[in-house]
């Protein structure tokens, strides 16, 4: 595989190394590593020498003058613990690289620039070697993390230079047991052009979709989370008034709390299905004719049409139940409104249990310029949401904890799956939006 090639180039570069120089050069990266404790030793042993010169209790005056400093300086002390840990921590990140044999061409390690604590564990920047890229330094990652003694360890790449990489040392649970709380709860509106939070990464940070001119995927097994993923984007598409929400649940239950919100709700008719996508279709067909009235390519903010936002729970049932003649038109008016609907302002969200050729086919999955994981049961059903190599790389939804729902990997504008848990909406939480969406609506 190429992870093994990866792996294999790596140790053949370190044996190289170490089979035709001296070990001279690593003898001196570890006595470099501990440049600040021996500056510090030197320094206090030169003050010390220096206040022996004014008597037996020179030293002890001077060591009471550096004590009562200290007290004194929170900030300096503080800055002093950090770069303690920060060397603490060079030294066992360049020592983990040795013994997994990350090496370059001249065997040396991976020189740390930046290294810092996460919330989570480990951040650290380090400039490769000659010889080594991020995509070889992410083949070792496993092993890296096991001399570690860590949960995990994330490697990813730099856009600006191919000679730096930034790994993540994860050495603790990144997600919560307990439920994520949504920021939509306090929203009392919002607009669906400006991004939407679909909950927090590894390290804490925001994870936002951009929908205008975008169609997600979601694929995942039964009670992963694909419906709480769902809620956050029903909820931002209901709180902006200037969208129309169509909604087609296969099971009749999941979307049924937001139908007050709704133009149109379908649940498991195929026929009123296909009738409402062919509805769809010739209102895609309108306003390409008034973009063409007004000379414009792409319906805008400022546009006489809102956003249409399409929702499909259990896409399966109507790609797959009934009828092959009501399914087969449900299929061609699904792949003609994810093709040509973007510059219309028709997004389409839809999910299933695992889009695999034989449920949706490759001619609609492929089409789908987001894809969203959740917990799947093997590396083979990640890699048919987020398409095939990611979980080779270290990105497969199949790893997920299944106790911890709610929890998925997002293929979006950065081109590589971000894990992150999705943020929770109570049945509670979508009635008491679902009524404040209702109400602003009927004002608007």
């Amino acid at each position: 595989s190429g992870a093994g090639r990866s792996r294999r180039t790596v140790r053949q570069l370190s044996v190289r190394r170490q089979g035709g120089t001296s070990r001279h050069p690593q003898t001196a990266s570890v006595v470099w590593g501990w440049r600040l404790e021996a500056a510090l030793a030197l320094g206090a042993f030169t003050v010390l020498r220096v206040a022996s010169q004014l008597g037996s209790g020179g030293p002890v005056l001077v060591g009471g003058i550096i004590a009562i400093a200290l007290g004194h300086s929170p900030d300096l002390r503080a800055k002093l613990r950090a770069r303690l840990d920060q060397a603490r921590l060079r030294r066992k990140m360049t020592a983990a690289f040795r013994r997994c044999c990350i090496l370059g061409y001249f065997g040396d390690a991976p020189k740390i620039t930046q290294i810092g604590r996460m919330p989570l564990g480990v951040q650290c920047v380090v400039r490769l070697p000659s010889g080594m890229h991020a995509g070889s330094l992410d083949a070792c990652a496993p092993e890296l993390a096991a001399a570690l003694g860590a949960r995990g360890l994330r490697v990813s790449g730099f856009a600006e230079s191919a000679a730096y990489a930034k790994i993540l040392v994860l050495l603790r649970e990144p997600f919560p047991a307990t439920p994520m709380t949504s920021r939509l709860l306090a929203s009392t509106t919002s607009t669906l052009w400006d991004r939407v939070e679909l909950g927090r990464d590894e390290e804490g940070g925001s994870v936002q979709v951009l929908l205008p001119e975008h169609n997600l995927l979601i694929g995942g097994e039964p009670g992963a989370g694909k419906s709480v993923a769902m809620s956050n984007i029903v909820a931002a598409a209901a709180l902006d008034p200037k969208v129309t929400l169509t909604l087609l649940d296969g099971k009749q239950v999941e979307l049924a709390l937001w139908e007050p919100c709704a133009e149109t709700f379908v649940g498991p008719d195929q026929e009123e299905a296909v009738a409402t996508l062919g509805a769809l279709q010739s209102e895609m067909d309108d306003r390409y004719r008034y973009l063409r009235s007004v000379k414009k390519r792409k319906i805008e903010p400022t546009s006489e049409f809102g956003l249409h936002v399409v929702i499909i729970d259990e896409l399966a049932f109507y790609l797959r139940g009934g009828k092959k003649d009501i399914r087969d038109q449900f299929a061609d008016l699904l792949r003609d409104l994810i093709s040509r609907g973007r510059a219309a302002g028709i997004i389409v969200i839809a999910a299933t249990q695992k889009p695999g050729h034989e449920t949706v086919p490759t001619w609609i999955r492929d089409l789908f310029s987001y894809r969203l994981a959740m917990r799947c049961t093997s590396p083979d059903a990640s890699d048919t949401i987020l398409g095939q190599g990611w979980s080779t790389r270290g990105f497969s939804a199949s790893t997920i904890d299944p106790a911890n729902r709610g929890v998925g990997y997002l293929l979006a504008e950065g081109g590589v799956p971000v894990k992150f848990k999705a943020a929770f909406l109570s049945d509670d939480d979508i009635e008491l939006l679902a009524a404040r969406a209702t109400a602003l609506r009927a004002r608007s």
